[in-house]
């Protein structure tokens, strides 16, 4: 890595959003209806966009599709300047180390802010490879980096150990935890660098890793409340636990509803069609749209914490959000 870095270390904080890829029911990048859902996103004061991640079925798109949503999360996160503009965190992971690095080049001449980098799946390395897959990311992809740890879709875990010598590396910002591993990121809270973010990677679990001295969450249910992750988040930093635990227990059915019937993010796209958010919950094969009783208990859950009332009707920030847009279209 060169001394001069024109990104410098951001400290990421708050709800970011591991946002959707909507699609055509033709199967095409709907890059409208992933505009839409990125002004919804800044609108709402969210405090970071993940665009490409998993929740965005980052395997099944195209380095076109991949730089497109990569330049229009920038784009609309350029227009909130005059007040809180968003972190733009590009996905540009994979279990390719050169291919990693190329994507990560590819997002940072689009204007993204740092790049989540997943754990390497399916060749399964071992500690000593994925601290070198890392480092090399972190070396030549010109971008802050945030390690992605995912056992449960990867296959291996970057244990604390290893992250705590990755943190030392002036480009490796922030690790997303979703190893469901209370002890591990209790440990990395605990040691992490103070210039390195602790970032949940379950929505379930960021009031938890919150309390233990991390930072935020990168989210799949903010593609659904926005504004109520980021009022989490805000409420945690500022000592308030009994507003956070407020939020966390109204919304913990949507938390874990998001992971019943389908892998993500088979569940959130039903709950965003159900909510108005998305015209069509299209996604690319392998996975498939939730199945009709999986359907029922989603919805069951968007009446359960008040998203949508008896009738089916959006209520809410989401259902005022959808209501000035439809009248924009008319």
């Amino acid at each position: 890595m060169s001394p001069a870095d024109d990104h410098p270390r951001p400290m990421l904080q708050g709800a970011i959003t591991a946002l959707v890829t909507p699609f055509t029911p033709a199967g095409e990048l709907d890059e409208p209806a992933f505009r839409r859902l990125v002004e919804f996103q800044c609108a709402s004061g969210i405090d970071g966009l993940v665009p490409c991640g998993t929740t965005g079925e980052s395997p099944t798109l195209s380095e076109n599709e991949r730089d497109r949503l990569v330049a229009a999360s920038v784009e609309i996160a350029d227009r909130r300047l005059g007040g809180k503009r968003p972190a733009v965190i590009a996905g540009t992971g994979t279990n390719d180390t050169a291919a990693s690095i190329r994507l990560t080049k590819r997002a940072a001449q689009l204007g993204a802010d740092a790049a989540l980098i997943v754990a390497p799946y399916y060749n399964k390395p071992d500690g000593r490879m994925m601290e070198a897959h890392f480092r090399a990311v972190a070396d030549d992809g010109g971008l802050p980096v945030v390690v992605y740890n995912v056992p449960g879709r990867t296959g291996s875990n970057i244990d604390a150990d290893v992250f705590l010598r990755m943190a030392e590396h002036p480009r490796i910002v922030a690790v997303k935890e979703a190893s469901a591993n209370l002890d591990q990121i209790a440990r990395i809270c605990r040691e992490v660098p103070g210039d390195v973010a602790v970032l949940s990677g379950d929505d379930a679990w960021t009031l938890a890793v919150l309390a233990m001295g991390g930072h935020g969450v990168i989210s799949v249910c903010s593609n659904e409340i926005p504004a109520e992750m980021v009022a989490l988040c805000a409420a945690a930093r500022a000592g308030d636990f009994a507003e956070a635990l407020r939020i966390h227990d109204r919304f913990l059915p949507l938390f874990q509803g998001n992971f019943k019937g389908g892998p993500n993010p088979v569940p959130v796209k039903a709950a965003m069609q159900l909510m108005g958010l998305l015209e069509t919950d299209t996604l690319r094969q392998p996975l498939l749209p939730l199945e009709e009783k999986a359907r029922a208990g989603m919805s069951a859950i968007l009446r359960e914490v008040g998203l949508v009332d008896a009738a089916g009707v959006v209520i809410g920030e989401a259902g005022r959000y959808t209501a000035a847009a439809a009248g924009a279209v008319a």
